[in-house]
């Protein structure tokens, strides 16, 4: 109550509040500075007497009046000691020497928003109260502003990004001054996060860690009180330290990194609420433009903010930039990034936007622990902390590492490469990047794979393109002229470049001088088989069946190896033709095999004659294109025997409507459904076959494959093995082997 009438009576005119208290002097002393109180800030230090240069230039910025009243602030004052240091290495005799605007940086940057004990310089602000032990930053006083640059040969008023220029997002937000950060090393959170001495004196090899310092420097005595906050006396002076982008620009040993970053990815965009502020405060004329980075990088580098996600974002983390010197980059531009393009100016953006995210980080990358953050492509960081840092500094908005070599991204070092630098492979690139998937498979450095790639030429031959101003795949079929767009172009270009992706972990690929068969696409996300022989590859397209005049002919259509790269995750082979998957039902392919003396001819019968096969399409009942299948089916004699067991009617197109069902349920119980299965080792366990039991219920065979061996075990434990001469035959999506025994399904 007390507490409300007091503010109440100080808004009352003199002569109301002279009427209620029963003297002045009694109102002075009810009214009066508790004597108990701290003295604010500027006053503490004069009475401390080792401040003598701090105030003096506190004085000469203009802060003394603002140090001197109330307020809420954290000053980390330099001490005369640091002082005389600090002149020393500047080459000055003492404040004298210093002008007003460096005195302000040398203040303001001393200056951090709120008063924080030691203890609650290691916590973060958040906005549902405080995290204990997860910062190591506070915002200062101090901010760059307004710049007059050089750009492109014309001067210009410039201000820097105070926001990630995110998709959709504001680069510039008025009334943000985008004020620097200071860095300090407190024990709470540096063991809250496992770090050490090693951690902090890898950025200051010279300085001793203290468990509280700040930058460069050691705090002398902390937590000194003032009415106005909260002073910590360090032995350093600190000037406002530049961020990433400034450190570009001031470094010649990196100005190649920077000169392609600013050439490619950064424009300066005319902005009215800055040019207003500035003319506004300075009452010059000059327009202002915003540095803005491109939005597809990970972090713009002149941004003083983090995310700001949340208002004191800022506190618990920062951002890092890996910039490698300028001979390791121009041997990377040379060997790599010009490979195959005659220019720079000729490389798509994207290439340039991806480079750059593969040497930014998104946190602070602590030293001991850089083994444990991921990059803008979500890659491990591939520096080794011994030996590839050539320089390392603290900035104002997060580390800068100065390297002796690139990041080994996985775009410019995978089988991806192959394609992804080189303008002849323009259409497949794009189909890599769009979500398929695809990019992530064969850039990931880890694995190991093979790339069969052909050229935009030879797409463009089999009627794939790319409508640019539709945004759109189109097919046109070479031989009908028939074109479709969207998703289904889309679609058939994706599984025909999945059958150019081959997982080998062992080198499988690498000798195709001699023949076999392997399963393209991902471990997770099966693709087809393919065949090679003698330097040549092909898919179930190239042994596709054709019906001339009533006739089945089957036609060979092989792919050339024309040459290939080694990248460090497996092998590119480029080729001359398109590896394509076939059109034609699985049971045409099965009718041309019945035609070969291979022993598949008793089984067709009793197929051809079933209720399941349509002779006019070649389609079997429950059997659809594009869906993943394996033919076990049993050989001439394995069906003789059936026949002898009874389990077949001697008769393949009998009257009888029970016998006509029991070689329906016999073809189906060897046809495994969703699963495609070869003699490799992939595919192992119960696989569901096409076969309901009497309740409808899905019934099951037990396959084994290990390499060289394929083997089908049914409900009643008998087992038919793969005859390898005969088996390994491509159809649409589907394998058909040819097994010596039935298989009989029991309940």
């Amino acid at each position: 109550m007390n507490k409300k009438i007091r503010c109440y009576l100080f808004f009352l005119p003199l002569v109301f509040l002279l009427s209620n208290c029963s003297s002045k002097e009694e109102f002075d002393n009810y009214y009066a500075r508790p004597g108990d109180l701290e003295d604010p800030i500027f006053q503490q230090l004069e009475a401390h007497g080792n401040f003598t240069n701090l105030t003096a230039l506190i004085e000469k910025a203009g802060y003394k009046d603002i140090l001197g009243k109330s307020g809420y602030w954290t000053m980390m004052a330099p001490n005369d000691n640091a002082f005389a240091d600090f002149f020393q290495e500047q080459g000055i005799s003492g404040v004298a020497s210093i002008d007003s605007t460096t005195a302000a940086k040398i203040v303001r940057f001393a200056l951090i928003y709120n008063a924080f004990r030691t203890e609650r310089l290691s916590d973060y602000q958040s906005r549902t109260g405080w995290e204990e032990d997860n910062s190591f930053r506070r915002r200062t006083a101090y901010y760059d502003g307004f710049q007059t640059k050089t750009v492109d040969g014309n001067q210009i008023v410039v201000a820097g990004s105070n926001r990630n220029n995110a998709p959709g997002a504001d680069y510039y937000i008025p009334g943000d001054n985008n004020n620097k950060y200071i860095t300090y090393f407190v024990s709470e959170y540096m063991d809250a996060l496992g770090l050490s001495a090693f951690d902090y004196q890898y950025f200051y090899p010279s300085e001793t860690y203290t468990g509280f310092n700040v930058l460069g420097g050691k705090t002398v005595q902390a937590d000194i009180v003032a009415e106005n906050g909260i002073i910590h006396e360090v032995d350093k002076v600190s000037l406002p330290p530049i961020n990433l982008d400034q450190k570009l620009e001031e470094s010649s040993n990196y100005s190649l990194f920077r000169d392609l970053l600013e050439t490619n990815l950064v424009e300066y965009i005319f902005d009215q609420d800055a040019t207003d502020t500035y003319q506004n405060f300075t009452r010059k004329s000059d327009e202002v433009y915003v540095k803005v980075y491109d939005p597809a990088l990970f972090f713009s580098p002149n941004n003083e903010n983090y995310i700001k996600e949340a208002d004191n974002d800022g506190q618990f983390d920062a951002y890092t930039l890996f910039a490698p010197e300028n001979t390791v980059f121009q041997q990377f531009i040379d060997e790599v990034l010009l490979k195959n393009y005659t220019a720079l100016d000729k490389l798509p953006k994207y290439i340039f936007e991806d480079l750059y995210n593969a040497h930014m980080v998104q946190n602070a990358v602590w030293p001991s622990l850089l083994a444990t953050y991921s990059n803008g492509l979500d890659e491990d960081v591939r520096f080794d902390i011994n030996t590839d840092i050539i320089e390392a500094d603290v900035l104002s908005n997060g580390f800068f590492y100065g390297t002796n070599k690139v990041q080994e991204s996985n775009l410019f070092y995978s089988v991806y490469t192959s394609a992804y630098l080189d303008p002849d492979f323009t259409l497949a690139t794009r189909l890599y990047n769009d979500g398929s998937g695809y990019r992530e498979i064969i850039s990931n450095i880890t694995g190991r794979y093979t790339l069969f790639l052909p050229t935009d030429e030879i797409l463009r031959e089999h009627g794939y393109e790319y409508n640019i101003n539709r945004s759109e795949w189109v097919y046109t079929d070479p031989e009908t002229g028939n074109t479709v767009a969207g998703t289904l172009a889309r679609s058939r270009l994706l599984r025909v470049l999945y059958n150019g992706i081959v997982p080998t972990p062992n080198g499988e690929m690498d000798d195709l001088s001699g023949s076999g068969i392997i399963r393209t696409g991902d471990f997770d996300l099966a693709g087809e088989y393919i065949k090679w022989e003698n330097n040549q590859i092909w898919a179930a397209g190239g042994e596709e069946v054709q019906i001339v005049g009533g006739e089945i002919l089957q036609e060979e259509k092989r792919v050339n190896i024309v040459g290939f790269e080694d990248q460090n995750n497996g092998r590119t082979y480029y080729i001359d033709d398109v590896i394509d998957f076939t059109e034609v039902t699985p049971g045409f392919e099965l009718f041309a095999l019945a035609l070969q003396p291979k022993g598949y001819l008793n089984f067709f019968f009793y197929l051809y004659s079933s209720s399941l096969f349509d002779q006019a399409t070649g389609s079997i009942d429950g059997i659809e294109l594009g869906t993943s299948y394996t033919f076990a089916i049993p050989s001439d004699a394995a069906i003789s025997q059936a026949i002898s067991d009874g389990v077949l009617p001697a008769n393949s197109n009998p009257s009888d409507p029970d016998q006509r069902t029991q070689i329906e349920d016999f073809i189906k119980y060897h046809i495994l459904a969703t699963r495609t299965a070869s003699d490799d080792g992939l595919i192992n366990g119960q696989t569901e076959t096409l076969l309901k039991d009497f309740e409808g219920n899905k019934t099951y065979i037990n396959v084994f494959s290990a390499p060289g061996e394929l083997s089908f075990i049914d409900s009643a434990g008998r087992i038919a093995n793969y005859v390898p001469s005969s088996s390994n035959n491509l159809a649409d999506r589907t394998l058909i082997h040819l097994i010596d025994n039935y298989l009989l399904y029991t309940e």
